[in-house]
């Protein structure tokens, strides 16, 4: 199987991925967080700090491009290329409002036409090679069958396939008899992706579908990092592991963030998906949350792992 880890916006930035596999050794690729797409002659330093070769030495990182201009998306395929990927990623899952409502990510899915003829020219320039995670629809499941028609017209890296739809956002269960039936119809590799949240589920899955043969891991990853150690290696997260490896991303932040605040509201961010690892969480996670300077977030990190034991399904 191979393993890999999904984009979260604000989160799996070049700070946590470098922190991540420093500590865990499983990840087979690792995706950056979108970049929005654009005609101009640079990137916004955000994107290309986090994409550049020097802050990502030692991972395979395919970068994501948010798009539904082709000449766009060409045109920032050129800038990624120069600077060595020759994968790129386009995103048409991303499922919040502020995107969709300019016909980005899963709300391209609407437009079957548009997208035809944007997968069209963007192949037709052939500046990388291409893959695609997409929701299986943006109103309805149903849409997918047209979908994957589009798809099959183009030779795709692979095609990693999120159940559900865009009205869905993160709710209702991932729609496994349309994935099932991406399987068998799809002509390009297909990749699973869609609440792996423990072991279990995994193996629960991978009983199901025994044929996959590569899954993208993202909220149970953000709430325990150690979750692909564990299912192919059998390496249990411990306490020390993961405080080494909170402590490591803290610094990092505070290398390249100003103030406590900033670096306190990424550190609360990873928390509010990590903290449900712990037994009697909920008074700890209060402490971290009112935490404005850096002493009561220390005490309140501490206390929790001084006091409360790793809950690992």
């Amino acid at each position: 199987m191979k393993f890999y880890m999904a984009p979260m916006e604000g989160i799996t930035g070049h700070i946590y991925r470098n922190a991540h596999q420093h500590f865990f050794h499983s990840i087979d690729k690792y995706f950056s967080p979108f970049i929005v797409a654009n005609q101009q002659e640079g990137f916004k330093a955000r994107a290309i700090n986090d994409v550049l070769p020097d802050h990502n030495q030692g991972l395979h990182l395919v970068p994501q491009i948010l798009a539904n201009n082709a000449k766009d998306f060409i045109n920032t395929s050129k800038k990624l290329k120069q600077l060595g990927y020759d994968v790129l990623n386009l995103n048409l899952g991303c499922p919040y409002g502020t995107v969709v409502s300019k016909n980005r990510g899963s709300g391209f899915l609407a437009l079957r036409k548009e997208l035809d003829e944007f997968l069209e020219e963007v192949f037709a320039a052939s500046i990388t090679k291409i893959s695609i995670k997409t929701r299986i629809g943006k109103d309805a499941p149903e849409e997918f069958y047209d979908l994957i028609e589009i798809f099959n017209k183009y030779p795709l890296e692979e095609l990693i396939i999120h159940p559900r739809i865009q009205k869905d956002f993160y709710e209702n269960q991932p729609n496994l008899k349309v994935f099932r039936d991406a399987l068998s119809l799809s002509k390009n590799p297909v990749c699973y992706n869609g609440d792996l949240f423990d072991l279990q589920a995994y193996q629960e899955f991978t009983q199901n579908f025994s044929e996959v043969d590569r899954v993208m891991i993202g909220r149970g990853l953000i709430t325990n990092p150690g979750l692909v150690d564990y299912i192919s290696r059998q390496e249990r997260l411990t306490k020390e592991q993961l405080k080494a490896f909170h402590d490591k991303l803290c610094e990092d932040y505070k290398g390249i963030l100003s103030g406590d605040r900033n670096v306190l509201f990424k550190m609360k961010e990873l928390w509010s998906y990590m903290i449900t690892m712990f037994t009697d969480h909920e008074k700890y996670a209060k402490k971290i949350k009112k935490s404005e300077k850096f002493r009561d977030y220390d005490a309140a990190v501490a206390s929790l792992f001084e006091e409360q034991e790793l809950m690992i399904k």
